[in-house]
Order: structure tokens, then sequence, then C-alpha cells
């Protein structure tokens, strides 16, 4: 009998079984146990993902956190730089640093203008270095070209000549085109403009009616397309037939433009001329062409950058500076300038000083932590080592690193490995007769791998492409023959010498020569004629071939391998483009001239932070073995490394040294947080399994959900990727030609793919139904939105994209696309017009069903695990969960998600799940019988699946464990099954197939089908059950009945780390508790003070301060005067025998009028409050002020009530606040939430605080805190109406419960302070004691009543030797709920085996329950479930 343990790993679940398999025909196999450990992932565990594969949900955060460490960074710089300001005595403690009096709001820019030119004191000099010292510039990255931002333009030299010759840009582009010139270069925005200014003011003088001030305006800052249609009605024009075309019609756009500048055009022309400016004005711009316009402005106005800024101000006051961002040298420049000027009038200004404060404090920027620490080892060429770190043993890997994918070795390694992989089949298999030459003169059809020289002939040409289609290749390979195929789709190149020759060829075209016959040449041609052309501009012509086969330092040295380390390794430098250390060095090693070497410069390699699995030392000693034609595995043999890890003698297997235990792996051991985390629940489950139920003997555990992809999905899959990139760059076409986007980013073809995606729908979006207009698609009103928000599940990909209104985007927030409709326009609305728009783009074939199924996805149907993550994730917890596991048993099994539900077919296993939670649904009436295709009868649970079951895992796992490996193996070669003879030699689980030949392979597959197969009555092939298939069905039944699922409750609230810093005597060691969540959300809220009115009954709180908050005097001087009768004690005046229903307080002599039991108070209640747009969502009635509430009110009974027309276009239908000196209301103050905590003090602008009448400080900045961390349950003393306890009839003190509710924010405070977490004596000196605490994902068993209200279970009947007796999990199971979410005296509980969290309300108390009145928490026990589903204590823990 063989004990397998069966593991079905997913990202947030891990289902186990383990099981007795028989291994001969007297033994039995059985079940032994099943379980479900549920790991969710919280938001902190799903960072540091890297680029291209899982990336984090938690980005915004991240980015916020980023800008804190900006901030305090600043703050630190400013610290230092008054320090040092003091120290040479140019200011005191004392001195304000800031502007302080009436009429000196911009002094600061004054003098930081004036110091450029003209003495100011050493105190004004201080506040102009604190003003620098605030903004420091953009500096550039040579990586951070062609972004969304636009494009820094390097045109200085341009901007000259267009100075000094008094050109515009279209008269030197004409200029250039003449002189033989094919690229032109980039102009800055403020040239264009002036252009468009001179060509508009001629043209007036001619059509003083069509050109307008109004048309002038409306032009301003549209693109190419966009100014042809606002030009085409005034102008009267459809557009003329051009007679030139290509360069000639280029040629002729730019002599119209320079026409234009002093002769009459005609209305066509004008257009195509002012349509011709505009789009390059507008690729022009953008954030960073408008730093590069900037910073020419400084330098032809010979300004620095405080002058620039002072001189906008003086022109208007109002000029906002926010984001007017100029480059890091524009403020080097001007902090040069500013010190020499001032260093001449005082002496203390010495260089020394300069370079501290300029290199040390302003301008210093800290270089990039390396990542190298990030890159992986070589499998091959790294070994661990025990070392001792504080005093314990650890493990560490030591070795070399892995090669970067876009090394030119690495690159060569690639393709020779495919071109070993190849297989062509057809004609092409020789026959014996040959002609004169040596030559066959007939083939017949046959399978083959490629030839040597045939590898020599493809390699040649792919070492310079990106790639070769398989037309491409078989066409090289077999010029006069047809009907032959590849096993390849396409063959992948050279990437890093593709990307080099495209700016190679470029050069090429720049210095004249003529490239465009090249590209019809092979890669040897091309580099021939590449090498001709270098010889003759003087490039050395070394960097076109690389040699893999040198050795030593010649590897290195060599002129290609050095090229692209360069180009690899540079980051940017301190100028304004961030590359001319670059360009320089291009210059002086390979002969490039300054333009050649600014189009090297631009060179990124696509897959520069890639990295490979080997080093370069391995990959240069198994390469020559490839180029051999040897596979890769035979080819690592040769080179003396063992490929597989896995692949041991049996020898090895039976000696090798098994642990008793696994080791939890070290925090943050592993790059990827999320695998770490699922490795180690791993690891948690697998120990506990072997303390509860021995050690196994072996380990089958489902890697991966996809078995090997069949040839056609392979090539469906090549061919999509073919597909994309034709069309990509037919969008890019289209974008510059109709757009006149030159500098087109991956988000503009997104956008402009999603737009046409609404070609059908009329060009309108899908949630709101607002239209697109064509020249709007890339302005600012239209966003790219994703359907499924990445709060909710991080999907970046297509399909979970579309565009929308920014408003619209914005309101919706973190809901679904469905959701925010259902919300924002009904739930019919929703399922009708909404749903059928979304289905007809489906029928249309205008979006994929994936979309179209996330259009109408629920929040509640949010897939979870390995949906929409990348495979590599996978494939990686696949890797290193074997690792793991190799090391407790000596075989570990792999299987696929594919051959499970192969065999849970074959064992009848699909609809247990169902028939499981059959009844409950049943008598619920959510069950269906419907009729199949064949008219057989199907039972159905509506609305349900498997998934909405935890157990499901634990099914799985069960397949799992009993696959054997001879199942894995026969699935996967069911192509070498044949009906042949069976040798009795084949042991069909050791058997490796990759070791057979094609005869034993067909054997032993037959053998297999043979032994592990039958037919059934259909005669299909099942695999044998591991016992008959009702007893299996019902034993696993059984046993899924038992089970409990355990799920990881969230307790912690902050993470220990030991933060270490260098110094110059060693190293400092700090220990830190970082929480372990969002400490508060982000929105910040104002804090006022509103009347609020009670009604209060008179009793022991009625003090003199209550008794003033009265609102009726003749009560208020009643009860104040009772109160003196008894020297100010509430108690005696107002309770017991004075109560006022036993002793009236009359205000009359008749005894006529008295004060009633309960007055009407007035007092004060803290409010906080938001800023909001008015929209059609603002709920009016949180408005805070009465006047601009009234005047909302007017405006939604003007329209009728339709909150939609009355506060939408606000723009073009203003709501007035005072009509006569413009005032519209836009934002109003509304009240936001009730309860919340203060983030600091307020502060003066220098600072200090603002203290109250009372000399306290004024909390200000209030924010939400945000998710609850548990809350705690207290048995407290009842108390009757005089605030005493209350006794029952025997004269004992009467308790009930009362809760506390404690957030993450509270609970981190506490950890922070190292006090408990559970404050265990709140109130204890009141009477309270406490019970227990309810966290979310923690268990209480709930009592169970039958349909008249009668309780039939109840968890206070039994005790912990019951709770704790596996026998008894069956009766636990239907009343075991988990705590879902939590707020005051409102608990929602899920059933722990529901992974659905939808509130049905036909579900309530079956699938999940609602709490609102805490008495009811009395008859709930607390229960402990540990990693393997096992209650292991009762009560609080």
């Amino acid at each position: 009998m063989k004990k397998i343990l069966g593991l079905d790993l997913g990202t947030n679940s891990i289902g186990w079984a383990v099981v007795n398999e028989a291994e001969t025909a007297d033994e039995k196999s059985s079940i032994v146990k099943l379980g479900v450990r549920v790991n969710p992932l919280t938001v902190d565990e799903l960072t540091n993902f890297e680029k291209g594969k899982s990336i984090t949900t938690n980005a915004d955060r991240t980015l916020k956190r980023s800008m804190r460490r900006n901030l305090q960074r600043y703050k630190l710089r400013r610290e230092n730089l008054i320090e040092i300001l003091k120290a040479h005595g140019f200011i005191t403690d004392d001195t304000i640093l800031s502007e302080n009096g009436n009429r000196t709001t911009f002094e600061t820019y004054r003098l930081r203008a004036k110091a450029a030119t003209d003495e100011i004191s050493l105190e004004e000099f201080a506040r102009v270095l604190l003003q620098i010292n605030k903004k420091r510039g953009y500096k550039s990255s040579r990586k951070a070209k062609s972004t969304e931002e636009g494009q820094l333009i390097d045109g200085m030299e341009v901007a000259k000549r267009l100075y000094n010759e008094n050109l515009t840009p279209g008269q030197l582009s004409l200029e250039l085109l003449k002189g033989g010139k094919k690229y032109l270069p980039d102009f800055y925005r403020s040239d264009l403009q002036a252009e468009f200014d001179k060509v508009w003011n001629m043209q007036k003088h001619f059509y003083p009616d069509q050109l307008t001030d109004g048309l002038k305006d409306e032009l301003q800052g549209k693109n190419k397309s966009q100014t042809w249609a606002i030009c085409a009605k005034p102008f009267g024009i459809v557009g003329i037939k051009r007679t030139t075309k290509g360069f000639e019609q280029k040629v002729e756009n730019f002599q119209w433009r320079c026409k234009a500048l002093s002769e009459q055009l005609g209305l066509e022309e004008l257009a195509i001329v002012l349509q011709e400016i505009n789009g390059q004005i507008s690729n022009a711009s953008g954030y960073l062409g408008n730093i590069s316009d900037r910073s020419k402005e400084l330098y032809f106005n010979k300004m620095t950058v405080g002058q620039y800024q002072m001189a906008e101000l003086d022109k208007n006051p109002n000029y906002s500076l926010k984001n007017q961002v100029f480059y890091r040298q524009d403020y080097l420049n001007e902090f040069e300038t500013i010190w020499e000027t001032q260093a001449r009038i005082h002496k203390e200004l010495t260089a020394e000083l300069k370079k501290e404060i300029r290199d040390v404090v302003i301008f210093y920027q800290r270089p990039l932590k390396s990542q190298k620490g990030l890159i992986s080892f070589c499998e091959f060429e790294s070994r661990q080592i025990e070392v001792e770190v504080d005093g314990k043993k650890r493990l560490k890997t030591i070795g070399l690193r892995v090669c970067p994918k876009s090394s030119p070795l690495f690159q060569e390694f690639k393709i020779w490995q495919r071109l070993n992989d190849v297989e062509v089949s057809g004609m092409i298999i020789p026959n014996q007769q040959q002609d004169l030459f040596g030559y066959s003169k007939d083939y017949t059809y046959g399978k083959r791998w490629l030839l040597p020289e045939e590898k020599e002939l493809l390699f040649a040409e792919l070492n310079y492409k990106e790639k070769l289609s398989k037309a491409e290749a078989l066409k090289m390979l077999f010029p006069h023959q047809k009907e032959v195929d590849m096993n390849f789709k396409e063959l992948d190149g050279n990437h890093t010498q593709a990307e080099l020759l495209k700016a190679y060829m470029n050069i090429a075209d720049r210095s004249g020569h003529d490239v465009d016959g090249l590209l019809k040449k092979n890669s040897k041609e091309i580099v021939n004629a590449i090498a001709n052309i270098f010889d003759t501009i003087g490039i050395d012509t070394r960097i076109l071939t690389f040699n893999s086969d040198l050795e030593g330092k010649e590897f290195e040295q060599q002129p290609m391998f050095q090229l692209w380390h360069l180009l690899y390794s540079f980051e940017g430098d301190n100028s304004a483009m961030g590359n001319e250390k670059l360009i320089e060095k291009l210059h002086d090693t390979f002969g490039f001239d300054k333009e050649y070497a600014a189009i090297m410069a631009d060179v990124v390699f696509k897959e520069a932070g890639d990295y490979s699995s080997l080093s370069t030392k391995a990959i240069r000693k198994i390469l020559p073995h490839l180029k051999d034609g040897n596979d890769y595995s035979v080819a690592c043999e040769y080179a003396g490394y063992r490929h597989s890890k896995q692949s041991l003698t049996k020898e090895e297997i039976e000696n090798k040294v098994l642990k008793d235990k696994l080791e939890l792996l070290p925090r943050n051991s592993l790059r990827n947080p999320v695998v770490e985390k699922i490795l180690n629940q791993m690891v948690n489950v697998v120990n506990s399994v072997v303390d509860t139920y021995g050690k196994p003997d072996e380990i089958r555990i489902e890697l991966a959900r996809e078995l090997k992809k069949s040839a056609k999905e392979r090539e469906e899959m090549t061919d999509n990727i073919n597909k994309t990139t034709k069309l990509h760059e037919e969008y890019i076409k289209t974008l510059q030609n109709d757009f006149g986007l030159t500098h087109v980013s991956r988000n503009d073809i997104i956008r402009y793919k999603l737009y046409e995606e609404l070609k059908n729908n009329g060009y309108h979006t899908l949630y709101t139904n607002t239209y697109i207009p064509r020249e709007k698609l890339f302005s600012k009103e239209f966003d790219i939105e994703h359907i499924i928000p990445q709060a909710k599940l991080f999907d970046d990909s297509f399909s979970n994209k579309t565009l929308e209104a920014r408003q619209a985007n914005l309101d919706k927030s973190n809901t679904t696309a469905f959701d925010f409709v259902a919300t924002k326009y009904g739930e019919d609305f929703a399922n009708g017009e909404y749903k059928n728009r979304i289905d007809k783009l489906l029928n249309d074939k205008v979006i994929s069903k994936t979309k179209h199924d996330k259009l109408l996805m629920k929040e509640a149907d949010i897939p979870s695990g390995f949906i929409n993550r990348d495979l590599r994730d996978s494939q990686y917890i696949a890797k290193k969960a074997r690792e793991i596991l190799e090391g407790l048993v000596r075989f570990v099994v792999p299987t696929t998600g594919s051959i499970t539900d192969r065999l849970r077919e074959d064992w009848q296993l699909v609809d247990v799940m169902q028939e499981l939670n059959w009844d409950k649904y049943n008598q619920l009436g959510l069950t269906e019988i419907i009729e199949g295709r064949d008219g057989q009868r199907i039972r159905r649970i509506k609305d349900w699946t498997k998934r909405n079951d935890h157990r499901h895992h634990a099914m799985d796992a069960l397949t799992i464990a009993f696959t054997k490996r001879s199942f894995i193996q026969y699935l996967n070669n069911l192509n070498a099954r044949v009906q042949k003879g069976v040798d009795d030699w084949i042991d069909l689980d050791m058997v490796e197939f990759a070791d057979l030949n094609k005869e034993d392979k067909t054997k032993a597959v037959y053998a297999i089908e043979k032994k592990e197969l039958y037919r059934d009555s259909h005669g299909k092939l099942r695999f044998n059950p591991p016992m008959p298939l009702n007893e299996f069905r019902a034993e696993a039944k059984r046993q899924l009945e038992n089970t409990l699922v355990s799920i990881k409750a969230k307790n912690k609230v902050v993470t220990r780390n030991v933060n270490v810093s260098k110094k110059k005597s060693g190293k400092n060691k700090k220990v830190q508790l970082t929480p372990r969540g969002q400490l508060h959300l982000e929105t910040i809220y104002g804090s006022s003070k509103r009347y609020v009115t009670k009604e209060e009954k008179v009793n022991a709180s009625f003090d003199a301060e209550k008794i003033n908050t009265v609102a009726s005097n003749r009560y208020r001087e009643a009860l104040m005067a009772r109160l003196n009768q008894f020297g100010g004690d509430a108690k005696k005046a107002f309770t017991g025998k004075n109560a006022l229903d036993k002793n009236p307080i009359w205000l009359d002599a008749q005894h006529s009028d008295k004060v009633p039991e309960k007055v009407k108070t007035v007092g004060f209640e803290t409010i906080y409050t938001i800023r909001k747009e008015v929209s059609p969502d603002l709920k009016l009635d949180k408005v805070v002020d009465v006047r601009i509430r009234h005047i909302l009110q007017s405006r939604l009974d003007e329209f009728g009530g339709d909150a939609k027309k009355a506060f939408s276009n606000l723009d073009e239908n203003p709501i007035w606040l005072n009509k006569e000196k413009g005032i519209a209301i836009k934002r109003v103050t509304i009240t936001g939430i009730s309860n919340a905590e203060a983030l600091h003090d307020k502060r003066d602008k220098e600072g200090r605080l603002i203290l109250d009448e009372n000399g306290n400080g004024q909390p200000v900045d209030f924010v939400n805190t945000g998710n609850n961390h548990h809350v705690a349950i207290y048995r407290k003393p009842k108390l009757d109406k005089n605030g005493q306890p209350a006794l029952d009839e025997n004269g004992n003190i009467m308790y009930e419960l009362d809760e506390k509710i404690v957030s993450f924010y509270e609970a981190t405070s506490r950890a922070m302070q190292h006090l408990p977490i559970i404050d265990k004596e709140y109130r204890r000196e009141e009477g309270w004691q406490f019970l227990f605490t309810m966290k979310q994902n923690e268990y209480f068993v709930f009592p169970r009543y039958d349909a008249a209200g009668n309780m039939t279970f109840n968890p206070l009947d039994h005790d912990e030797a019951w709770y704790k007796n596996p026998e008894n999990y069956a009766a636990i199971s239907p009343n075991l709920f988990r705590v879902q979410k939590l707020s005051s005296k409102y608990y929602v509980f899920r059933h722990h085996l529901e992974t659905v969290v939808e509130e049905k309300k036909e579900l309530q108390e079956i699938t999940w329950k609602r709490i609102t009145a805490i008495d009811k928490l009395k008859v709930l026990v607390k229960v402990r479930v540990n990693h393997i589903g096992q209650i292991v204590s009762i009560g609080e823990y």
C-alpha cells in the first residue's frame, strides 16, 4: 500500500487529499482525508511584481508612497540647507523665510529674478536658495523616449538657425528637402506657432470674412484632421484632388507654406497649410514638448527660470506656475548665474560653499539602488552554502547571475536552440537514385530534422532579423517545392541585431545612400552593403558582426559586444536630453558623428528588462554543442551540466536524504511575494498533514491548468500575434496620416482601437451612450476605462478596456461596468437596453466573448485564482513547489488540469458537488430540471457552479492523488498508441518515455491502456477507478461532508522588519513595525460644527452644563433651581423619589403646568465635510450651505426633478450664485462621514501650531480609518432607568452584551505603542467583562432552527471534546460560518463552504447571515480551525 498526498495548488487556495493506493491485487485503495486551505491575498502582498509578469493591483498606493518619499526627501534637503545657511550666518533662528505682510505675495520670486543681475542681501539670498530647492527641474532619462507624455525636442541648433537667418520652420524644411535631405528636424512649438501667426496675418488681408478671431481661437490646440474639419465649413471647401504624391506632395506642401507668407493662397491650399502647421504644433506639445519649448525661450531671451516666472507674473498676477517645468540644466544654469553674481558682492560665497549647496544639497540625487540582487542565479553555475546571520544558520545562494535576454550571445543561443527543434515534412526524403552530381532525382513523403547546412542558412538570415515566417523559411530551404511544412509557425530571430540594423539603415539613409533597394536583399547582402557605407563615413564596421566563439577577454572586447553593452547599460546623464555622454562615447569609440550617434542613442532593446535562466558562462559552454546539432538536453550533458535536476537515477533516488518536515521560506527570499505566500501556505498544509497522517510515500500535484497546446492551437496563437502586429502597423499609419500624430504611443493605438470598436454603436460610449466626436478622441474629455476596476482584479488586457467620458469614469470609481450602469440608470435599464447593446456588439463580432462577459459582470462574479494572470506565475510556483516537496519525499509527480478533468469525468465525480448542495437549494425552490439535447432530464441548481463551493478544490485534489504517473504518460503520448504485443518487462510507473524508441514507446502506451483502462457501455475508453465507482463516489461524498474549510484569518496588523543602513563604522540596525495594510482611505475631510436638537429624558446626567443646553428658558430655570436645591447633585435632584414622574417640577402656583419628563436640548455636533463637483449623482440633502442647497433644489425643480438634465453641461448652462458678478456654483461642500481621525494639528505658514482659546491644538485633515480590524464583545451590567445595575427576581445583577469597534488604524496604533491589540481591560472599572473578538474570517458555530422557529441545534449544548471530534464535523459543517464584514452592531457571516459573497435575500440564513441585534451573539460558539480543517480549540484564542 502506498500513501499518497494529492495537492491542487492555486493562488488563493490549496486542495489536499491523503489516500492509500493499492499496489497489488490483494490491496484495496482508500481515502484517508480531504481538505481545503483558503489563503486570501491582501493588497500589500501583491506588490513588487516585475515588469512583464503579474503586476501589482496596488499601483495607486505605490505611487502615493513614492510621492510621500519625494516630499520627505525634499524636506530633508530643506532642513540640511537651512542648517548650512545658519552655520554660515546667512540666517538665524528668528529669520522669517516666507512672505510676511501686505503686498509681499511675489516677493521671493522678485528677489530671485533680481538676484541674477543685481545685489540682494545674504538673508534674501537664503530665501532664493530655499525656493530653488523646491523645484529642481526635469531630469531626462534616455529610456523615456516616445512615451505618452510626448517627446523631448533637442532643436536648439535648429532654433538658432531660424533666428539667425530669419526663417520659418516651413522655409527651412523646404530648403533641406531641396538640398537632398529626406529627414526633417523637430521644431519648437513656439517657432511653429510664430509661423502659423505669420501665415494667418498675411492671409487675413485677403480673407477677412473667413479668418476671424473666433476661428483662430477654435483652431488653437487642434491636430491635423481636426484643423481641416473646422476650416471646411467657413472656407466652403470639400477637398481638392491632389496631383502630386509622396515626396513631391511633401515638397508642394512646404512650397505653399512659404508662399503663404507673402502671397494670396487659394482657400483649399490655405486649409492644407494651416492643417500641416497645426499638426506639427500638436505633435510638439505635451508635457515634454512644452519643457523643451520653455527652455528655448530662456535661451533666446537670455533669461533665468526666475526671471521668466516673474515676467509672467508681472503680466498676469493670476498666472499659474503649477506644472511650468523646465530642464534640470536650466535650474543649474540659473543657480550658477545667481551665485556668480552674488559672489562678486558677498565674499562669504566661496567655491567650497557653492559646491556643498549645489552638489550635496539642492541638486543631489542619489543614484538608483542597484537591482542586481533581484537577478536570478544561473541554474548550472550556482550553489547553496550555509551561513550564519545574527546567530542563525541560513542558506545562501552564490554563483553567477543569469544573462540578459538582449545580449547578442543569448540571442544567438536562442536561435540555435530553436533550429535544432525544427522538423520539416513533405516530399523531402530523397530516393536512392542520383543524378551525375550526386543529387536525388526523386523524393518521397516523410519527416526529418533540418540538415546542418540548412540550419546554417537559416541562422545567417535569422541573425539579423526579428523573425522568419514559416513561408519565408521554407522558401529559403525548398525554393522549388510547394507542399512542404514545418512544425513552427514562425522562427524567432535576433532581436538585438535586428534593432541595431534598423538604426544602421537609418544612418545609411541619412548619409545620402539609397537603402530602399536593400530591403529586398538577404541579411548577408544587407550587412555587406552597410559595411561599405560605414567604411566611407568612418564608422567602425566591426560592430556589424558578433563572434560567439571568441575566448576570454577577446569575447568581451569585440566591438559589437561593447556596443550592445554600452547601449544596454547606459541609464542617462545630467544633460538636458539625458544622453550627451552616451553620444560622446559612441563618437569616440565607434566613429559615429553627433547626428548618427543620436540615432544610436535612441536604440532601446525590446528585451532590455528580461533575463534568461542561464549565465553567460553556461551559455558559452553549451552553445558549441547546439551548433553541432545536438538537442538542448544533450548539449547540456556534453557541457557537463544536468539539464533536469529531477532526472535522477534510480540509485540517486533511493539514496536521497529526506527531511522529516519542510521549512518555511524566509521572508523576502523570493522576488515574488505572492509566490512566497502560496508556497509557505503549502508548506504549512503539508507539515500539518505529515504530523496528523504520517509522511506520504509520494506527492502528486497539479502544477498548471493546461496540457500542452496542440499544433493547431499554437498555430492560431501565432497567427493572432502576426495579425495584431500587422494591424498595429496600419493603425500607426492611420494615426500619422489622419490624426497628424508623428510620435504614436502604445496608448494612442489602444485608444484608436477602442474608438473603432464603438463604430457599430455610432461611436457612442457603452455606459452613458455619450457621443465621441472624432476630433475629441485624443482630448482629455474621454478616458481609457477599465471595465473591471484594477482595484478588484488586475487585468490590463485589451478585453478589459473601453472608452468613456472622463466624468463617468470618475463616477464609476471602483465598481464594475454593469454595477455602475445598474446603479446609475437602474436594474431594468442594465438588464435591458445596456445588455442588448453589449449583446449586439458580440453578435456583430465587434467585441470578443471575453469583453462581452466583463461588460456584463457583477462584482460578485469577478473570478479568482489564475484568471487573467500570466501563466509564467503558475509555472514559477510549480517549479518552486516541486523543488520544495522533493526534499520531503522521493517522488513528486506533476499533473495538469486537463488530465484532472478527464479523470474526474471517467470516475463520475463531475456532479458530486451539485449533489452535496442539492437539498438546501431544492428546499428553497432554486433548482430546476431541464431537457438535454437528446431528451434526457438534467437536474440543475439555478445560477450555481461547483466553484461556489470551496470543497471543489478538495475534489480535484482527490482526483490528483489517484492520478498515476502512467496515466499522465498515456495521455501525453496518445499519438504513439498502436495495438501491438506487449512485453512483460515494461515497468509502467517508472519508465521514462523520453528515453524510449518509437517502437518501445508504442508498446508502453498500449500496455498502460491494457492495464489501466476499460471500455464503458458506449465503447469509450475510461480509466479504471481506484475502487468500484459507486463505492468511490459514496466515500468521496462522505469525506466531503466531513470537510471543514480552513481559511486564513487576518490577525496580524504589523510586520516586524529590521532595517539595515550603512555607516562609516559599520551598520545601523533598527527594528521597525510596518502596518500590514492601508491605515486610512485617501480622501481628506474638513470639519465644522452645526446645531443639533434632541429630546432627552431628565435623569442623573442633567448637571449644570447639561441644563444650559435645554432649549426652553422656563424649563432651564426650573431645572437649575431644583439642581441648586440639592447642592448641584444631579443624581439626587432628578432620580429616585425626585424623578420628574414622582416629584414634578411645577411652573406655576396652581400646579397646572410642569417641566415634562423629556425636554428638548440644543447642542453642537462635529460634521466632516468634503468638496464635490455638482453632478447628477449629488445628494442635495448632504449640501451643508442652506442657501446653496435651496438654489440647487430650485434648479432641480426647474427640470422636473431630472438630475441628469439639471446638473449636466454646467459650462454651457451654469447655476448662478451671483449672476451679476459672474459667480457660478461648480463645487459644493457636503457632509461626508460621521467618524474620522485627524492626521495633523492646525499650523500657520511658518509651521507653528495654532492653538485654540484653551491652549489646545486644533485637529485638521480628517480621514476615514477604513476597514475595522475586529469587534470586541463584552458583557456589562444592565442598567435601570436610574443608571443603577438592574437585578433579577433573585437579586442577581442582570447582564447584556455590548461591543467596541476597533479599526485597523487603532489596532496599528496600539501595536506601535506595544499595547495589546485586543483591550481585555476595557471599562473593567464599570463592570465590563471581555468575552471574545470577531475578526474577518474567524469561525463561529450558529444555532439551527426548523421551519416553526424551534432550535434544533444549540452550539452551547456541546463541550470542547465534542467539537474536536472529527466524527462530528458533518453535524458542525452546516452551522459553521466565517465573519465576512463588520461594522457597529452590523455583522455579516458567510457559510464556510461558500465562495460567493453576494447577499441574495432568498439564501439568507442558509449561505449567509446578518446580525444586527447584539444579544444574538450569546448563543454563538467561536472555534479555531487549523491548516487542515481540524477544530483545535473553542472560545477566544
